[in-house]
């Protein structure tokens, strides 16, 4: 089977986690919040097995075999986790704030994660609909360290999409 050579030009690079940053656009401004690490991004489908005895007979049994069919379910989406470098901007603990003072309703956000490269230009694009902080923390103090300080935010949401991007110079 031959590959269209539309899909060979689509497929010129292979996204490497090193070379990468990641941006995430809640629409408080035009501007992203940068990531140095994202975590737990996966989608998959329940498994319903379906149980039918049939009329064919096998072995010693009475009755007929018992056939296991195995069918897709609901999609889920896990949480994912973010973490950055830790700034003086209190958006993030804001946005946890507001879910834990029972405003939920206003606070879900329909979010971009974005895939960038060295050079500043996207690579991919996912939409993340209904999300929602579920939990936020930040690393452990200790004055000995060099290491920056890190905030983390677990955020769940709905479902999500692989959003087509156009690529200049592919």
């Amino acid at each position: 089977m031959a590959i269209p050579l539309s899909y060979l030009e689509q497929d010129k690079e292979i996204l490497t986690k090193y070379r990468f940053y990641i941006g995430l656009n809640l629409g408080w401004t035009d501007k992203k919040t940068y990531f140095l690490e994202c975590q737990g991004f996966t989608r998959t489908l329940d498994v319903i097995e379906i149980c039918e005895v049939t009329s064919q007979k096998w072995a010693k049994a009475s009755k007929g075999r018992a056939v296991i069919t195995k069918i897709p379910g609901n999609a889920r989406s896990g949480n994912i986790i973010l973490r950055r470098g830790l700034t003086k901007v209190k958006k993030w603990w804001d946005w946890f704030e507001e879910m834990e003072k029972g405003e939920w309703s206003e606070q879900r956000k329909n979010v971009y994660l974005s895939i960038y490269d060295q050079k500043g230009d996207e690579r991919a694009r996912f939409e993340l609909n209904g999300a929602w902080p579920t939990s936020y923390k930040i690393s452990d103090f200790d004055a000995t360290s060099h290491e920056i300080e890190i905030e983390e935010m677990e955020i769940a949401f709905e479902e999500f999409q692989r959003v087509e991007i156009t690529l200049l110079g592919f």
